[in-house]
């Protein structure tokens, strides 16, 4: 939509447009207007709220040419209090993801609530071939299902994940890490049993012994199944 677009050009920033650039690469710099993210949350609120007939028509209109326009469509989404409305839009929305931070600042608010339907949606996008889709649903598990709602298959889930994908690869390491932090004792197996592909192996270890929640012993104990 012209207007959406001219916003995003009068609040366009060129040394954020190369660094957001920069993170991306497998998106072309011209993909890029170059808006702060704080920018966009903002105008997705305001779309939201005041003009949702405009919110409405621009997540329509698939696929969008700038990374901006993504962006704001994910934050648009993340707003939608209904369950059932949220996933239809997620749904419509994930084929066209094509970049990991989109991906990841996409964080519907009804799912915190919505855990059972959640898991059955999460067992079909986890086994995606598009990238982005199946990234999505190991972030779900992440961020709704290590704490509290956590079983010991759900690991088991994200281990059966096999790609040649960076980015789906960085999200399992992601998830195995985050679990090691909040379940060591269901995890921790999977490191000592060398139960992931070495590029996740090496991957989980290292962001483990990056990570502050982790104990200096488990870290220690875990850098000795370095390969």
């Amino acid at each position: 939509m012209k207007r959406i677009i001219d916003y995003f050009y009068s609040n366009q920033d060129l040394q954020y447009k190369d660094f957001n650039a920069g993170l991306s690469p497998t998106l072309s710099s011209d993909s890029f207007i170059g808006v702060r993210t704080p920018i966009l949350r903002d105008y997705a609120k305001k779309l939201y709220k005041e003009e949702p007939e405009v919110a409405e028509k621009f997540i329509r209109d698939l696929p969008h040419k700038y990374f901006e326009e993504n962006q704001l469509h994910a934050f648009i989404i993340s707003l939608i209090k209904d369950y059932d409305t949220s996933v239809k839009e997620v749904e419509r929305f994930l084929p066209f993801v094509d970049n990991w931070a989109t991906c990841d600042q996409l964080k519907p608010k009804p799912f915190t609530k919505n855990k059972d339907k959640l898991l059955d949606r999460i067992r079909v996008w986890i086994k995606s071939e598009h990238t982005y889709t199946c990234r999505f649903a190991i972030e779900m598990l992440m961020n709704h299902f290590l704490d509290e709602d956590f079983k010991p298959e759900y690991l088991e889930l994200v281990a059966s994940v096999k790609s040649e994908e960076y980015y789906v690869n960085m999200m399992v390491a992601w998830y195995f890490a985050t679990a090691m932090a909040k379940q060591y004792e269901a995890t921790v197996p999977y490191i000592e049993q060398h139960k992931l592909s070495d590029w996740v192996h090496r991957k989980t270890i290292s962001k483990c012994v990056d990570s502050y929640r982790i104990s200096s012993e488990q870290k220690e104990y875990l850098k000795s199944y370095r390969r």
